[in-house]
């Protein structure tokens, strides 16, 4: 988010103290066609992209290399992690953890302070972001209406939640 305060973007690679990159993201339609493929590739849905409601970003290195996309779906103080997807060039360079913060960071700032997501295969990436296993019972009824959960996701899929802060 220091990025976007600078009046200009610095040149070159910029990383983190503890040495992954530093990140920007950049709103883009659910349409786009390379969210859509990026998805897929992950066999990830992508029935309902463009449907209203719902916030896209592709995410990039400083120096412009394209290392992802993120979505989530605002339901009121309540939001849905539509999607995360580091590309497999960018696997395993931390980068995953800080497209996440961001992704968390504007949907806070949309008014979400509840995050709420369904996966069937990164359960322990998320809980190491503080994320932890919610019966869905317990979830609330906007989040058990969205097509995410009531469709596109299996219901083997594990349902994490956890409240959001600055």
């Amino acid at each position: 988010m220091v990025i976007d305060l600078l009046p200009q973007r610095p040149a070159g690679e910029n990383r983190k103290e503890d040495g992954t990159p530093l990140l920007v993201d950049t709103p883009i339609a659910g349409s786009d066609p390379d969210l859509a493929l990026a998805l897929q590739e992950a066999v990830l849905p992508t029935d309902d992209l463009a449907e209203p409601g719902r916030s896209f970003f592709a995410y990039a290195t400083v120096s412009g290399e394209r290392v992802g996309y993120g979505g989530f779906e605002r339901l009121g103080r309540d939001v849905l992690v539509r999607s995360l997807v580091v590309l497999p060039h960018a696997r395993h360079r931390g980068i995953g953890g800080g497209m996440f913060a961001l992704l968390l960071r504007r949907a806070f700032d949309e008014g979400g302070r509840d995050a709420w997501l369904l996966t069937t295969t990164a359960a322990p990436f998320f809980e190491r972001a503080g994320f932890k296993p919610i019966e869905r019972s317990a979830a609330p009824a906007t989040i058990l209406a969205t097509r995410q959960a009531a469709s596109l996701c299996p219901s083997s899929a594990v349902l994490l939640g956890r409240r959001m802060s600055l």
